[in-house]
């Protein structure tokens, strides 16, 4: 049987999910979506998930909310879940001159790397599954499949997102159709050890 981990890219994801249109599929199971993403003669041993907490701005509680709820729906489910943070920086209109802050995520990508080079130096995986389109992954990939020449890399792109550096560097690749999509939602409510409900909000329908 050979072994599979897969690391998914949250922001890439949900990104690609969002230019879609495809809000009624962020209530996603992420490690079911690997899962039907397998050949035959695969087993899904472990999924990891990369994202970045929201951080509080006094106007964003409901999509606080929103995240933790699904990003605890996501633990119980036994995903690992791994977070980078946000960087403030100022934005600046070109033509009025108007300045504002904003925030950039930042570690998603270097916690994919990290990840995904020890797990190979571990011989965690025969195959590993990258859900991301960001062409910043290029240089980790490149480098497992130089040092590992007996592991598998295949990149599978969310909707509207791809990169041909990704597509060239990694052994096989793909594009997550809405079937799998809408075959691989959580459940509408789910229960964690103490009691409290986990629903999918009411705006991701």
């Amino acid at each position: 049987m050979q072994r599979v981990t897969a690391y998914v890219d949250g922001f890439n994801l949900y990104f690609g999910l969002k230019d879609s249109s495809f809000k009624r599929y962020y209530w996603l199971d992420v490690s079911a979506l690997a899962q039907s993403l397998l050949k035959p003669g695969q087993q899904l041993l472990a999924t990891h998930y990369f994202t970045a907490r929201i951080r509080a701005n006094g106007r964003n509680s409901a999509d606080q909310k929103r995240q933790n709820d699904y990003l605890e729906a996501l633990a119980l489910r036994g995903v690992r879940c791994q977070f980078g943070h946000y960087l403030q920086k100022t934005r600046q209109c070109r033509q009025c001159g108007s300045s504002w802050p904003d925030y950039e995520e930042k570690m998603t990508d270097v916690n994919i790397a990290i990840q995904l080079l020890g797990d190979a130096f571990d011989n965690a995986f025969d195959t590993a599954l990258v859900i991301s389109g960001d062409s910043d992954l290029t240089t980790p990939i490149r480098r497992v499949r130089e040092r590992f020449a007996q592991k598998r890399i295949v990149v599978a792109f969310p909707p509207s997102r791809y990169s041909n550096e990704l597509k060239r560097c990694a052994n096989g690749y793909l594009t997550i159709g809405e079937d799998k999509l809408r075959a691989s939602q959580l459940p509408e409510q789910l229960v964690k050890p103490d009691g409290y409900v986990l629903a999918r909000p009411a705006t991701w329908r």
